[in-house]
């Protein structure tokens, strides 16, 4: 029995400690794979920022406005990726084009982010905001 717990717990160990390692070290990032990976990291947790505020001001706003925000949101991607794709197209045959894309799609993003937070936390008697 004493042999099956040492195994548990030796694996549990092993399990976490792949798990951190797995982990980069953005701060202290020097190779270009582990720049990429901060990059898409920072990318995604980002979106998903987007996302949440997104879902926030979808669920305050009326018909119409959940609508034109839909079409609105949806342009915005459309013209994000383009972007993106524009900004990095100097990078498209080097090993740092996937870091380049991906800090571009952050930054815009966060900009987004930042753009559909104003909106839903508007200044009361703003009729050119959050009264949709």
């Amino acid at each position: 029995m004493r042999t099956l717990a040492s195994a548990v717990v030796v694996t549990l160990l092993l399990t976490a400690h792949t798990a951190f390692a797995a982990q980069p070290d953005c701060a202290n990032a020097t190779d270009q794979a582990t720049l990429t990976q901060c990059a898409n990291n920072s990318l995604k947790a980002s979106d998903a920022k987007l996302n949440q505020t997104f879902r926030a001001l979808q669920a305050k706003v009326s018909k119409p406005g959940k609508d034109k925000l839909q079409k609105a949101q949806r342009a915005w991607i459309a013209w994000r990726d383009a972007q993106c794709a524009f900004d990095s197209s100097g990078s498209s045959d080097g090993s740092v084009h996937g870091m380049v894309l991906a800090s571009c799609l952050d930054d815009l993003t966060k900009a987004q982010t930042k753009l559909l937070d104003s909106q839903l936390h508007c200044q009361e008697g703003d009729t050119a905001c959050g009264g949709q």
